[in-house]
């Protein structure tokens, strides 16, 4: 199993989260991924560092641009790890949902002390 705490650890960024958001819809450079945010460019090539350093994104060299996108790998298996629980949760929420069926419908009527 490959090491997941710096996917993770880069994950829980708000802004790194929307970054990777914008960058799922297709590549995209410093100037256009800084572009939604209140934050300096340098801020947002910051946030870029940690997520190419966490392997969720690389940087494509085009002449003097230097768009960045996903990297498909590091994002598949965060996902094969969390699918392990995935199917744990999925078995507890069937779980619940046979409980919940076999309750009545009608909710009891409040008992009042005389």
């Amino acid at each position: 199993m490959p090491d997941l705490d710096a996917p993770f650890a880069a994950l829980a960024d708000p802004t790194r989260r929307a970054i990777l958001a914008r960058l799922a819809e297709g590549e995209a450079t410093v100037h256009d991924l800084a572009r939604p945010f209140a934050i300096s460019q340098p801020a947002i090539s910051r946030h870029l560092r940690v997520l190419e350093d966490a392997g969720l994104i690389e940087t494509r060299i085009a002449g003097t641009s230097r768009p960045r996108r996903l990297k498909p790998d590091t994002m598949a298996q965060l996902w094969d790890w969390l699918g392990q629980y995935r199917a744990l949760w999925e078995t507890q929420f069937q779980r619940l949902d046979a409980v919940l069926d076999s309750l009545p419908d009608d909710p009891p009527s409040p008992e009042r002390n005389p």
